[in-house]
């Protein structure tokens, strides 16, 4: 491992502990750079180059959980891994979800340091800081990963939008993120200390909607028990998100006109009028102007909708975007579980780039759960035997896939050190019968050498 241009600071009030570090940090080509408490850090002009910090938790003090939330209130990005003994894991665990990358429990492995420290260098920026640079500084969309020129126009259109009251209609597929998008344009206007209030308009029966939108008094109708307060009431004052809009019901949809364009309604049961004050977001993965032409829907409603309309991308249409998000959902969900997953292999990483991906970030999102369910080591377990047999789904080249399945192989033999059948072999990591397995082995050419790790450290 060589890389000159990245500068680690280590930060440890044990002498022979920080030197240490640094002796390995600079024995692997890295610049070290060390300091005894937290209190000398913060004092030290902030990291400005390419860098990461090595953080002792149990510092006296300025603990190193301190220096994390200090360095947040600066706005000072720098990837930081914790180093722990085994009673400060529970606050590490803490750090780590407050944003930190990593930690490691002493006495630790130089190569598992190492590791730790070439992945926060390389993707930290990345899957991190969500953006940040690519958009104005005032604006941080939580939990939207990726810097494809398809991305930054939605957040450049939410960023345009938000401070308004305008009615915003998301366009996209199924798992795009349509959500998150209705969430940055509530979290960014005046509206934000009020309530976010979402229906999902397909997932309610069609009789219910509109008691669920509107509300109803005590014995509207059988089952009506209390009275009840509908979404629009409960966004009073804020934001109202409407998902699948488009399975509104047609007999339904003047009343929601009604709603939008004069700000009142009646509940299901009531003669009174109640009067609101809702900023609406609706998305659809429907094409509305065919179903306008259909008979389906209002064109006035259509109209009234699509005052400001953002057309979500399909992940296939940011696929520069999927390496971001793999370790972003890689990191999140290792935290979760409690694991330490230092590295993806590349030849797996460029299948998952190359999938379509139908059910788009979703899909992925649930893919990248598994994959961690999976891991036992420190290297992500990628199953792309499961793309293989899901072919027409994943539409990954063939080329890629023989590359793909091998490396599967590989690091599932390697997880289990060489062992093919019986309980916890490489076999059952994969989900395949023993001679399936040995058959796609002497297919792909894989022989002991390949997967014996002793070995290929020695050629690596």
């Amino acid at each position: 491992m060589s890389d000159t241009g990245t500068l680690v600071y280590v930060v440890d009030d044990d002498a022979s502990a920080r030197e240490g570090v640094a002796g390995l940090l600079r024995s692997a080509g890295l610049r070290a750079k060390t300091f005894a408490s937290g209190e000398e850090f913060l004092a030290a002009p902030p990291p400005k180059t390419q860098s990461c910090l090595v953080l002792d938790v149990n510092l006296p003090g300025v603990s190193g959980f301190d220096v994390q939330q200090q360095l947040a209130k600066a706005a000072v990005h720098v990837p930081i891994i914790f180093l722990t003994g085994q009673g400060d894991i529970p606050m590490t665990v803490r750090a780590v979800k407050a944003g930190a990358v990593n930690f490691l429990t002493k006495p630790f492995d130089d190569e598992e340091l190492l590791n730790a420290i070439q992945q926060s260098a390389t993707y930290y920026e990345d899957a991190r800081l969500h953006l940040e640079s690519e958009i104005p500084s005032e604006y941080n969309f939580e939990d939207m990963v990726g810097k494809s020129n398809a991305l930054r126009k939605v957040l450049e259109q939410v960023a345009i939008v938000a401070p308004t009251d305008s009615t915003v209609l998301l366009h996209g597929e199924t798992g795009t993120g349509k959500e998150l998008v209705a969430r940055a344009l509530h979290g960014f206007s005046p509206r934000r200390d009020r309530n976010l209030v979402r229906l999902n308009c397909a997932a309610i029966p069609a009789g219910l909607v509109e008691s669920e939108l509107f509300g109803h008094e005590k014995g509207a109708f059988t089952g009506a028990l209390i009275q009840k307060r509908g979404r629009f009431e409960l966004a009073d004052r804020g934001t109202l998100f409407l998902d699948e809009i488009g399975d509104i019901s047609l007999e339904l949809q003047p009343k929601l006109l009604r709603a939008l364009q004069e700000h009142e309604f009646e509940r299901l049961g009531s003669t009174k009028t109640t009067r609101v004050d809702v900023r609406l977001i609706a998305a659809t993965h429907r094409d509305l102007g065919s179903m306008i032409r259909e008979g389906k829907f209002r064109e006035d409603l259509f109209y009234r909708l699509n005052v400001f309309p953002i057309e979500v991308p399909p992940l296939r249409e940011r696929r520069e975007d999927i390496p971001l998000l793999v370790h972003y959902f890689v990191a999140r969900f290792a935290r979760l579980m409690e694991k330490r997953i230092g590295s993806i292999p590349a030849r797996s990483m460029d299948a998952l780039t190359n999938a379509s991906w139908p059910g788009n970030i979703r899909e992925l999102e649930n893919f990248i759960e598994r994959c961690v369910i999976l891991t036992r080591g420190d290297q992500l377990l990628v199953p792309l035997d499961e793309l293989v047999r899901s072919a027409p789904v994943f539409n990954v080249h063939a080329s890629t896939f023989h590359e793909a399945e091998r490396l599967a192989i590989i690091n599932a033999l390697q997880a289990c050190r060489g062992r093919i059948a019986g309980r916890g072999g490489a076999a059952e990591r994969l989900g395949l019968k023993r001679t399936t397995l040995q058959r796609k082995m002497s297919r792909l050419n894989i022989s002991r050498s390949d997967y014996d790790r002793e070995k290929a450290d020695v050629r690596n």
